[in-house]
């Protein structure tokens, strides 16, 4: 199961509460252009539209060997494939005050596409700053226990 695209500002940006697994609607030539690596999940963010869940913002570039599209857009917004329960509860706690939805990486399972989006609560500055910390004292524990076996 390959990662073609992963949001890693979202991990540094939010608190991830919940997590869940969408399908994603794509065409062909887009298809081929995920599986290539060509996507980028970097301000992507989660929206509802009448009865659908909609990913914003998720850049896939033109599939070069599908030949030049003159009308395609790489931003375009693309429907989230979810069960109609999973819908309603992700447009409730979208509603909740500070909760958003964002996508956290898109990876395949079998031939399908699929997006991990995840229930998040923003991250005050303080909080990105004990994440840097606690980062930088694992990568010295780890530096300092291969330097010393």
């Amino acid at each position: 199961m390959p990662t073609f695209a992963d949001n890693k500002k979202a991990l540094f940006e939010y608190e991830i509460l919940e997590k869940m697994e969408a399908g994603l609607e794509l065409s062909g030539a887009e298809t081929k252009s995920v599986k290539a690596g060509h996507m980028s999940l970097k301000g992507a963010y989660v929206t509802f539209r009448d009865k659908d869940a909609w990913l914003l913002n998720g850049h896939i570039s033109p599939y070069k060997p599908a030949g030049p599209k003159t009308d395609y857009d790489p931003t375009r917004s693309r429907r989230l494939l979810l069960h109609k329960r999973e819908i309603d509860y992700l447009r409730g706690k979208s509603q909740e005050k500070g909760l958003t939805i964002v996508p956290i990486s898109v990876y395949n399972r079998g031939r399908f596409i699929k997006v991990e989006i995840a229930v998040a609560r923003g991250k005050h500055t303080f909080d990105k700053r004990e994440t840097v910390k606690k980062r930088d004292q694992e990568r010295e524990m780890r530096r300092i226990a291969k330097d010393g076996v």
